[in-house]
């Protein structure tokens, strides 16, 4: 227990957050109380306010986590990979895995997209998913550029479809109630949208 109650503020902020992100996974984020966080980290509430001056506070610390994270990931999953399309499906592959280890990640996330006024958590997720998109875009723009892809096509459209198809299968992970399935259909998914934006994509596979 001592160990619990004096760990260094980072590693305790950090903890936290990663317990906000677990509880995401099993419990309905709009109904995750300040008292059900404490409990998770055998500590009190006021404990938890030592660190996080309210619970907006807390989510914009463990939305700030996913995006560092998540955007660490990605990057490294497509360094040193000359093909952009061979780098989006790494990118692809490796942002599935994410979600697959931490569940309660695309939940979160929405969560804070569906307040009815801008907070600066909800911002933040807003941010994260531009900056995702941008990196898309560079890469898709790098496959044109070496006649990869279909004629006329949207990159901007294309850039959206990449990310949709990963809330599509963390849809029907939810709703086959098993999210870590998802890195087993994740493949094929990726060779759908491939198919959708490759130049030969009237041609064999």
């Amino acid at each position: 227990m001592s160990q619990r109650q004096h760990l260094p503020a980072d590693e305790r902020r950090e903890r936290t957050v990663e317990a906000v992100i677990e509880l995401c996974g099993r419990e309905e984020p709009a109904t995750l109380t300040t008292g059900r966080i404490a409990r998770r980290m055998g500590v009190t509430q006021g404990a938890l306010f030592r660190h996080f001056p309210s619970k907006e506070a807390i989510w914009e610390a463990a939305v700030a986590w996913i995006a560092e994270r998540l955007m660490a990931r990605v990057a490294a999953a497509a360094e040193g990979i000359e093909d952009p399309l061979a780098a989006l499906e790494a990118m692809f592959l490796a942002h599935v895995a994410f979600i697959a280890e931490h569940p309660g990640v695309p939940r979160l996330l929405m969560g804070q997209l569906q307040h009815p006024r801008p907070t600066v958590a909800s911002c933040l997720v807003r941010e994260l998913m531009e900056r995702y998109r941008r990196r898309l875009l560079g890469l898709l723009g790098e496959a044109r550029r070496r006649g990869q892809l279909r004629p006329g096509l949207d990159l901007d459209v294309a850039a959206t479809q990449f990310i949709g198809c990963v809330q599509g299968l963390v849809l029907q992970s939810l709703i086959a109630n098993d999210v870590a399935g998802i890195v087993d259909r994740a493949p094929a998914a990726f060779d759908l949208y491939r198919y959708g934006i490759r130049a030969d994509a009237g041609g064999d596979a």
